[in-house]
């Protein structure tokens, strides 16, 4: 049964979707069910940015140039929207939005129905990028530093991240449905805002406000209980988690909550996590507008009501993010099987076997990585089995044919560690082609930012910001202010650092980002003064390979009373925490990121759940109060 839409007085705008691999259903449920105005969705990633865009560029027959798995969640959501009345702007056209709409259009006209599509073009801009490299232009990788020049590889694909102007056009041109090929995450969110209360581009604050509303939105249940480090806690079996709702008043000031009658919840912790996820200092970047977060006030007011407020503003860059893609060259891997006892010497014999079969020279990535370690008396073969991979990239893709990779790898088995096993699906061991991807910034006042309006034949240009500040390579890195005596914390036991502490990372490029922050009150001024840049070194242990590392803290609201938390341990209870948060930014963390990289979390979403399972001295009076 439809639901019938009554339009309350304060914006409602839900999201769908937060990946091209989310659950399809997302949009249908809401759309019939939720007493909503707006939906927003998000089918892209670094990944897809990529992949689409270079399978465009090699015109491969066998790739759609737009999300594909967007139509599977629209097409039964199509009747819904329009008996309702419902808007809905999306991330998904990927390499080709203009190929999407018609595929759209006719499936409306299929259905009989009437609702009216736009799309978004710009993003694409290879050609523009070609014209500024040959007049001699220079790009630095945001996660690197290196030059564009400097690059191995040749750009064969471009793509910019507009904001949220030319879906504001097509809603005010009458638009039902807006979709875009990468616009930012969170432009959808705040195009709704801006349409729906007639907001101005200058009206910095109240869109400030926004973009922080559709960052919360634009990974869908990742702010309902989905990637939370205390999912222990979450009601329900955790099967059928609700997507999320904002209400946005007409200030920008906000309420997360949630779909009704699912699992999930909506709490200042669930937010908090996904404030600091990919966030990249104190200082948050949008085409239209940056969000000043380090006085952010967050607020519980009610069952999975969330209350948002105080997010400063800044004038917008006159620049936005820029994804270079480059065919990388060719990739595949070889998984073998270690077992029991000497696990080390058994992986170092292997490896010293393979690369003697190997012709190393034909390899510009070849790396043995052993995952896992064997449980102490181990319950059974499984718990005391680890996966060792052989992990190999090439420019060319004759270097990893079988005869050269695969069976080199395998056919040392016979004279190799006792148990010695492979993997027999040999899937893996086939090459395939892999992208390289370079980010760095682009002017927007020479991107062409069109609205494209076909059911009433207009293209509408939409011009760049005006009045702009430019854009801030590197934000503050700092240790705390005034470290605090951890002796007045009493006895401490060693133990994981996650059983007092939340924390959520992920990535941008390849650099990863990760926020820690506390349950309570009086537990933070321990966290600020113990995590700090060295430490942080330590606990990444191997992993640490020397780059740069930021920090920064995202302050409290102690700091403006005259209450200590350590005397007044209830304070969170009685005035409600702003964050109580360190951030740290570890740079090029992830070998070059997701499209290319040769680890295993090539996302970064596990960083903070390996720091969570590292030793350091906490107190005991923290730890009687339970594990998160």
């Amino acid at each position: 049964m439809t639901v019938t839409l009554t339009k309350p007085d304060t914006l409602r705008i839900a999201s769908a979707s937060g990946s091209v691999t989310d659950r399809r259903h997302g949009l249908g449920e809401l759309a019939q069910d939720e007493n909503i105005h707006f939906i927003v969705g998000d089918w892209m990633s670094e990944y897809n940015m990529t992949t689409r865009g270079g399978a465009k560029v090699k015109q491969n027959q066998e790739s759609s140039e737009f999300e594909t798995s967007f139509m599977e969640s629209i097409e039964p959501a199509l009747p819904s929207i329009a008996a309702r009345g419902i808007k809905l702007a999306v991330n998904a056209g990927a390499s080709d939005t203009k190929k999407l709409h018609d595929v759209l259009v006719q499936s409306i006209a299929d259905k009989g129905l009437d609702l009216k599509v736009a799309w978004i073009e710009g993003d694409e801009v290879s050609d523009l990028l070609q014209q500024a490299i040959q007049a001699g232009e220079q790009f630095t990788n945001l996660t690197t530093g290196q030059k564009l020049s400097e690059w191995e590889f040749d750009p064969i694909y471009a793509q910019c991240y507009l904001g949220a102007w030319g879906i504001v056009e097509a809603f005010n041109q009458g638009a039902d449905i807006v979709l875009c090929g990468r616009v930012t995450d969170a432009s959808p969110t705040i195009a709704c805002a801006a349409y729906y209360y007639k907001w101005s581009r200058e009206d910095f604050d109240q869109m400030a406000h926004a973009f922080v509303a559709g960052h919360f939105l634009e990974c869908s249940t990742y702010v309902t209980g989905g990637n939370f480090s205390g999912f222990k806690s979450i009601p329900g079996s955790g099967v059928d988690i609700g997507f999320p709702i904002v209400e946005i008043n007409d200030n920008g000031e906000f309420i997360v909550t949630m779909q009704n009658g699912k699992h999930g919840i909506v709490t200042e912790n669930t937010c908090k996590a996904q404030l600091l996820y990919e966030i990249q200092g104190p200082l948050y970047y949008n085409p239209d507008v940056v969000a000043v977060l380090d006085e952010i006030i967050i607020k519980q007011q009610g069952h999975n009501r969330v209350h948002v407020s105080n997010v400063k503003s800044l004038k917008p860059p006159p620049t936005t993010k820029i994804g270079i893609t480059a065919l990388g060259g060719f990739q595949a891997e070889v998984h073998y099987f270690l077992c029991g006892l000497d696990l080390e010497e058994k992986a170092a014999l292997l490896e010293r076997q393979v690369r003697h079969a190997l012709d190393e020279s034909l390899y510009h990535t070849l790396i043995f990585r052993k995952s896992g370690s064997c449980a102490i008396d181990p319950s059974s073969q499984d718990a005391a089995t680890v996966d060792l991979r052989i992990f190999a990239q090439s420019r060319t893709e004759i270097a990893l044919a079988l005869e050269n990779f695969f069976r080199p790898c395998t056919d040392t088995i016979m004279q190799s560690y006792p148990g010695a096993t492979f993997a027999v699906d040999a899937r893996q061991g086939v090459a395939k082609p892999y992208y390289e991807y370079f980010v760095s910034i682009f002017p927007q006042d020479r991107m062409r930012h069109i609205c494209h309006v076909p059911f009433s034949k207009q293209q509408i240009t939409i011009a760049p910001p005006s009045d702009t500040v430019p854009f801030v390579y590197e934000q503050p890195s700092y240790e705390t202010k005034a470290p605090f005596d951890l002796e007045v914390f009493g006895p401490t036991t060693r133990a994981p650092l996650g059983y007092v502490v939340h924390a959520r990372s992920g990535d941008k490029g390849s650099d990863a980002n990760v926020g820690f922050f506390v349950r309570h009150a009086d537990e933070w001024e321990w966290l600020r003064t113990v995590l700090t840049i060295s430490k942080i070194r330590s606990l990444l242990g191997k992993d640490d390979v020397g780059n740069k590392v930021f920090r920064f803290e995202l302050p409290n609201i102690w700091g403006k009373c005259n209450i200590s938390p350590i005397t007044n341990p209830l304070f969170d209870s009685d005035f409600g925490l702003i964050l109580t948060a360190v951030h740290f930014l570890l740079k090029d963390h992830l070998d070059r990121g997701v499209a290319s990289s040769s680890t295993y979390d090539v996302l970064g979403k596990n960083v903070a759940e390996y720091l969570r399972c590292k030793y350091v001295e906490i107190p005991n009076k923290f730890l009687s109060r339970g594990r998160i």
